[in-house]
Formats: C-alpha cells, sequence, structure tokens
C-alpha cells in the first residue's frame, strides 16, 4: 500500500461558531494557505506548512482547531466552506478503518520551520513584525465574555447616539454610534473590538455571523462614567473591486435609530492594547474607519492629561483618506491642542494635488520618529486596509536604516515587547 494513503494529518481547522470573520488570519498567513468567501474562513490542507504565524493574533481561538485525518481524505476547501460548525473527532477506530496501520498522532503539532530558512531568499513579509503581546505596561484585557461558546451567546445594547462623521453627500457615509449596555457588565480597554450580531438570515436562511468592529471610545466610556461605548462604521455600498454590494451589518448599523437595540458578542482582542506608562510614547499610523482605536487611545490620554496624570508622553498619528471630506472625525481633530498631538493628514486624492500616503508623510517626518524608534518607551499602532501594512513597515526600516539603527534587531524588540502592533483587514 502507498505510505502516502495512510499517512495521518492533523489537519488545522477555523471553527465557523466563534470565527468573527476579521480576516487576522488570512491576512497573516505567509504561505496564503487560508481563503474565505462570504461565509467561512478556511484553511487549504494543502499549503498550510503548520508555521503556526495565525495562532496567537486570532481574537477568539477560532483558529486553533485540528482534527486528525488521512492526508488524501483531509477535508477540501470546498467542504469547510459550507460548514456552520467543526466536524467531530474521528474516533481511533474511525482512522482505522481510513488509514489502516497509520501512526496517528493526537496533539496539535508544532510550529514548522519557514520554507524560505536557509535559502538565502530574502522577501519582505510585513506580518512577521507586527507583536503578538501587550505592551508591558498595559491593563488587563477581559475577552470573550460572550460568544458562540460562552456562557452568555450575546448582550443586548441599546442606541443612545448616531451621527453622520463624514460630509453629507461625499460617497464615504461614515457614522459614530454609540451603544449602551444599561446595568450590565461589559468591561474593554482601547484596541479591543467587538462583535456585531444583524438580525435576520442569509440568503441561505441561516443567521448571520457577527461582523468585527473596532471601539473608538476610551475605557470608561464614550460618556466618562458611563457603560457604553463607540463604534466608528463606514456603509459598504460596494466591495474592493467596486462591484456593488450593501453590506449586510455596515448599513444595519448606519440606519440605526436612537432606542434601536442590537445583540452584540465580544469582547475581542488582548494584544492591540495602549500602555499604561504615563510618559510612554503613542504614533499612530491610521486609514479611514481605522481610525477607531487611535481615537480611543487619544481621547483616554486627553482625559488623563485634564485630571493631571498625564506626564510628557509623546501622541503623534498619521492619518490617510482619499479627501479631506472622506476622513472621519476631520472638525473634532482640528480642535486638540497641538502640544498634545502631533497630527499628519495625508490625502490621496485632492484635486490638483499630488497623492499622499500617510507613508510619505512618515518619511518626511523621518528625524522625528527616528528618534521616537530608538525610545523603549514608544509604541506603534497601525490600523486600516490591509493595503496600507507593507508601505507603513517598508517606512519605518527606511526611517530606522536612515539614522544608523540596526533594522531587524530592533523589529525583534519591537515585536517581542509589544511595541508594533498591525491590525489591517
Amino acid at each position: 500500500m502507498d505510505m502516502a494513503e495512510i499517512q495521518v494529518i492533523k489537519q488545522h481547522l477555523i471553527d465557523p461558531e466563534i470565527c468573527i470573520r476579521c480576516n487576522t488570519c488570512e491576512a497573516t498567513c505567509p504561505v496564503g494557505a487560508i481563503t474565505h468567501d462570504s461565509r467561512n474562513y478556511v484553511v487549504d490542507a494543502d499549503k498550510c506548512n503548520l508555521c503556526m504565524a495565525c495562532i496567537s493574533p486570532c481574537p477568539t481561538g477560532s483558529i486553533d482547531n485540528w482534527r486528525a485525518m488521512p492526508r488524501l481524505r483531509a477535508y477540501s476547501i470546498e467542504e469547510q466552506l459550507g460548514w456552520d460548525a467543526l466536524p467531530e473527532e474521528l474516533s481511533p477506530e474511525q482512522l482505522a478503518d481510513l488509514a489502516p496501520g497509520a501512526d496517528v498522532q493526537t496533539a496539535a503539532p508544532e510550529a514548522a520551520v519557514s520554507p524560505l530558512a536557509g535559502t538565502g531568499e530574502e522577501v519582505f513579509n510585513s506580518t512577521r513584525y507586527g507583536a503578538t503581546v501587550p505592551p508591558w505596561s498595559a491593563a488587563h484585557a477581559y475577552t470573550n465574555l460572550y460568544g458562540a461558546k460562552s456562557a452568555h451567546k450575546t448582550i443586548t445594547a441599546t442606541v443612545t447616539g448616531n451621527v453622520r462623521v463624514t460630509e453629507v453627500g461625499r460617497e464615504y457615509d461614515t457614522h459614530h454610534i454609540v451603544l449602551d449596555f444599561g446595568t450590565t457588565p461589559f468591561p474593554v480597554l482601547e484596541g479591543q473590538s467587538i462583535g456585531i450580531v444583524p438580525p435576520g438570515t442569509d440568503a441561505n436562511g441561516r443567521p448571520h455571523h457577527a461582523r468585527q468592529y473596532s471601539i473608538a471610545s476610551p475605557r470608561n466610556g464614550e460618556r466618562p462614567g458611563y457603560n457604553n461605548l463607540s463604534l466608528t462604521i463606514k456603509r459598504v455600498l460596494q466591495d474592493h473591486d467596486g462591484n456593488p454590494v450593501r453590506g449586510v451589518a455596515s448599513n444595519y448599523m448606519c440606519d440605526l435609530k436612537v432606542g434601536d437595540t442590537v445583540e452584540m458578542i465580544g469582547p475581542f482582542g488582548a494584544s492591540f492594547l495602549m500602555p499604561n506608562h504615563p510618559r510612554s510614547n503613542i504614533v499612530m499610523i491610521c486609514t479611514g474607519t481605522g481610525s477607531a482605536p487611535m481615537r480611543a487611545m487619544t481621547e483616554w490620554r486627553r482625559r488623563l492629561r485634564k485630571a493631571g496624570k498625564f506626564d510628557g508622553g509623546k501622541l503623534m498619528l498619521f492619518f490617510g483618506a482619499r479627501t479631506r471630506e472622506e476622513l472621519p472625525y476631520f472638525g473634532p481633530l482640528q480642535n486638540l491642542p497641538k502640544d498634545f498631538i502631533d497630527i499628519n493628514l495625508a490625502f490621496s486624492r485632492t484635486p490638483g494635488q499630488p497623492k499622499r500616503y500617510v507613508q510619505d508623510l512618515m518619511r518626511e517626518r523621518a528625524a522625528d520618529l527616528a528618534a521616537l524608534l530608538a525610545s523603549p518607551d514608544t509604541c506603534f499602532y497601525v490600523c486600516g486596509l490591509k493595503s496600507m501594512e507593507e508601505g507603513v513597515v517598508l517606512a519605518l526600516r527606511d526611517v530606522a536604516q536612515q539614522a544608523g539603527l540596526q533594522w531587524e534587531s530592533l523589529a525583534e524588540g519591537l515585536k517581542r515587547d509589544g511595541r508594533l502592533h498591525l491590525e489591517t483587514y
């Protein structure tokens, strides 16, 4: 018998019941083994090299699932895309029937060696620089208090505010939405996210899965002392290829009225957290609604400063959008004191002006960024579209190298100490 016929592998699978479709795993995978459709995220057993790069960044743990399967009968992508739940583990007897004589492993595999290791081939992969641990001084984050496999399936919040934060009549319709939890505890930190569960069913009659949104308010609430939070949500009316599409959750949320109720799960995220050390510096780099966690961090620092608990740490923001009119929170940004936050705005489609992106501004501010890169008290946060990530990390590398800093050793420290966080989608 051909050995391939009896080889048993631990197949890497994603649990569709608790996955919040945040795209973190697909964005992180260095070999392109993870893909998705409108329903599920799945792993291609033929491509997965067991490098484990996707395990730690997953906010829910849905990625950390394995099934012993004969290699030639591994679950296909098509099968996984149709799942509502993971299949049961095969018993030893079932495996013996499928692959007689196989040596079955029962634990999840160890991380594999990168396929490029030792080859001398240098491929720039921005995801490998992102930290999966929080800064040492970050507050403790509570996660997964509500969800498919939690004691409580969802938490109900009431809409207490829904305000458009981009100009009316412009293509980008972005809303600032405030949700109140009443007397039910729901502790969150800046940098965490929640999952919104839209009502109704999809085209196949199945309940909609949750959509992830970053929290835009500080830990003590959108209104200090109130048990609430805010979200920054852009109404989705076309896909990444420009084809017309009506985003289920974004349109549902943008159309909510004060007094409506919303079902949520979460909170999620235990690494994209701000430092609590009062002298720590924070560099925030974002586009569009990637500004949500940056707004939360900035507002928390503003409140600390007002209370006399802000001790010299610098705030620096690089914020990009197509035009000034499409930049969320443009007005409030102008009111922040210049000695509190260093704001740099990039617009890529201003009529009569050259295209400018956040990485262009970063290179223009190279001297200031180099000093911040060299300081162990500085944390960097990148949030926005996936397409921005590589350019931003390359800009950081260029700034470091031009200043005579050793990028690889510096980047290793940024990752190890939870000082460079990448959250793109």
